[in-house]
């Protein structure tokens, strides 16, 4: 009995922790599931110290005491999966997603960099939506709105701000911002995005990329690529109005030089 006690446990504790975990990676689990999950992990165990001091002799008693067990642990599983299933079906991205960006952020001509992670941490941002010291955006998990994965969350979680008219970002030397109507050398400044981007993502081989001005650029949502390119290129830059940018991401200026991205 105890040795089934002790792999009752065992199980009940990987389960847990398997599923808390994955519920900080993305958001499949609803809070109920979470609660659930603690309820149940709650009500086992307090059945398992029971039975350890108690050591019940009758077997009745004893085969009670293990449905007691596992069947709160079988029902909370079946109850997780069904959870998970719901939300990845009612979700934006009907699932788990692995989509990335690359992104850059000039102020009159000077490049911004994010501050980098600190601590054990690698990244800078949530789970679901982050930056690894790359100029990348990452989306990684189940998407439930699309708003939350647009450029005004992710400068919201990486501890800044984007909105239409200004821009707050956060580096390792303090805080950059910029607003509409600040001086760029001896003109007016106004904060614009530009998107490179590829106009044939499904074709193997050569791409070709254009450049867009973004207006709503707060709400703009990453093309859904897990590679860069095809993947966007973000280009946020404060400066005197223009209708185009020099300023290029990396992986293209690479793709571009290899003969892999025509236009643009």
């Amino acid at each position: 009995m105890k040795r089934c006690m002790f792999f009752s446990s065992l199980f009940l504790v990987l389960f847990s922790w398997s599923s808390l975990a994955h519920t900080g990676e993305s958001t499949d689990l609803t809070n109920s599931s979470v609660y659930a999950i603690l309820a149940t992990s709650v009500f086992v165990v307090a059945i398992i110290i029971t039975c350890f001091f108690c050591s019940p002799t009758n077997e009745r008693v004893k085969k009670f005491l293990f449905l007691l067990i596992i069947i709160p642990i079988i029902v909370t599983t079946i109850f997780i999966v069904s959870a998970t299933m719901y939300h990845n079906s009612s979700s934006y991205t009907k699932g788990p997603v692995h989509w990335h960006a690359d992104f850059e952020v000039w102020k009159c001509g000077q490049k911004v960099d994010l501050r980098d992670p600190s601590g054990v941490s690698n990244r800078i941002g949530t789970p679901l939506l982050h930056e690894h010291n790359d100029n990348r955006i990452h989306v990684e998990g189940t998407v439930s709105h699309v708003s939350d994965i647009s450029l005004q969350n992710l400068f919201e979680v990486v501890g800044g701000n984007i909105l239409s008219d200004s821009i707050v970002v956060q580096t390792n030397d303090g805080i950059v911002s910029a607003t509409n109507g600040e001086f760029c050398g001896k003109e007016k400044g106004i904060l614009q995005v530009f998107v490179e981007k590829i106009q044939n993502p499904t074709v193997n081989g050569q791409f070709i990329s254009i450049q867009e001005k973004v207006n709503d650029f707060p709400s703009y949502i990453l093309s859904p690529f897990s590679s860069v390119p095809p993947g966007d290129c973000i280009i946020i830059d404060f400066d005197q109005a223009k209708d185009h940018t020099d300023h290029l991401c990396e992986s293209y200026k690479i793709a571009k030089e290899e003969g892999v991205i025509h236009g643009g």
